[in-house]
């Protein structure tokens, strides 16, 4: 009875030790879910490719969206898996938080600056092409439009033009042909950088009154958008090339919201080669107040610029900004 008696206990403790030992094994999976929690957070299915930079403005889109790029190629590069192991002050996708956050300042900077730097309208253009304060106005009277035709061409001519206007706190109006826009586009985004006011001068510089209906609507518009193609604005100003124009090309430029003008004061630096005094006195023959006046991107107008604007301030005249001009009141 009592041999019987153990041998059912000897027996009964095999039987639960070897449902132990199986109970063990079905749970030792659960230990070890992280491959497919990791495969899961992976965002290589999901993730938007990244958008071409740039837009024509080439603004929000390059400051808005290299950080969410940066985040995602965070999780899968090597750096940011050692990064984690090894318990780095900062991961990569840390620095594209904080790369996203200067964007953000940056982009509200730049709204800011823009916000800042919008000019109050309060000149428009005469019959003569005289630029004069509007009735309500208190603007003063005794100005000058400066512009300049036929670029760009150089940027070393174009840079001393403007650190000469700087100097005299002046803006201008740069007359550009489209050709020379095709041909060297970092020009004109040097013109619009420097602060230029960028004016369409038709693309081949050919005197469009001589010419159909047809190429005069493309001169002017193939201008409109190779220029907002390039900088990401149309011109607001048209100057036909020799004030070659017709009721055809006042048309076109006023369906593309151009001011169409010519100008009042011409400083013949076109016909008077390589003699910077000669511009000086033709400006100074015809000046008055108002005068909008023709220079061209030349190597004597470049020279003589700032001996001209220091006689003009010393005269009484200060520069009217382009951007203060009703560009919609067409004579």
């Amino acid at each position: 009875m009592f041999k019987k008696t153990a041998l059912f206990w000897l027996a009964a403790a095999l039987v639960l030790g070897a449902c132990g030992s199986k109970a063990e094994e079905s749970e030792a999976p659960a230990k070890d879910p992280a491959p497919a929690s990791s495969q899961a957070e992976t965002p290589n299915d999901q993730a938007d490719p990244a958008p071409a930079s740039t837009d024509k403005a080439g603004t929000a889109a390059d400051e808005t969206t290299p950080a969410d790029d940066e985040e995602a190629a965070a999780v899968d590069s090597p750096d940011a898996q050692a990064a984690d192991e090894t318990g780095g002050d900062q991961t990569e996708g840390e620095e594209a938080g904080t790369s996203a956050d200067t964007a953000k300042g940056d982009s509200e900077d730049s709204d800011q600056t823009a916000a800042a730097e919008e000019v109050p309208i309060l000149y428009h253009m005469n019959g003569n092409y005289d630029i004069v304060p509007n009735d309500e106005s208190k603007a003063p009277k005794k100005v000058v439009l400066l512009t300049f035709d036929d670029g760009p061409k150089e940027a070393k001519m174009i840079n001393s033009m403007f650190d000469t206007l700087d100097k005299h706190n002046a803006k201008a109006i740069f007359f550009v042909n489209g050709y020379r826009v095709k041909a060297h586009p970092e020009l004109l985004k040097l013109i619009q950088e420097r602060g230029g006011i960028v004016g369409n001068h038709s693309y081949d510089h050919i005197l469009l009154n001589k010419q159909d209906n047809a190429t005069i609507k493309k001169q002017m518009e193939d201008v409109q958008t190779i220029v907002e193609e390039t900088i990401g604005e149309k011109p607001k100003f048209f100057r036909a090339p020799n004030a070659a124009g017709n009721d055809y090309v006042h048309q076109i430029a006023k369906e593309n919201d151009m001011l169409y003008m010519t100008w009042s004061v011409g400083s013949l630096d076109w016909v008077n080669l390589n003699d910077p005094q000669a511009v000086i006195d033709n400006i100074f023959d015809q000046l008055h107040s108002g005068s909008n006046i023709l220079m061209h991107e030349l190597p004597w107008t470049v020279e003589t610029l700032d001996n001209l604007l220091t006689k003009l301030e010393a005269k009484g005249y200060s520069f009217v900004d382009p951007r203060s001009i009703d560009t919609t009141k067409q004579p």
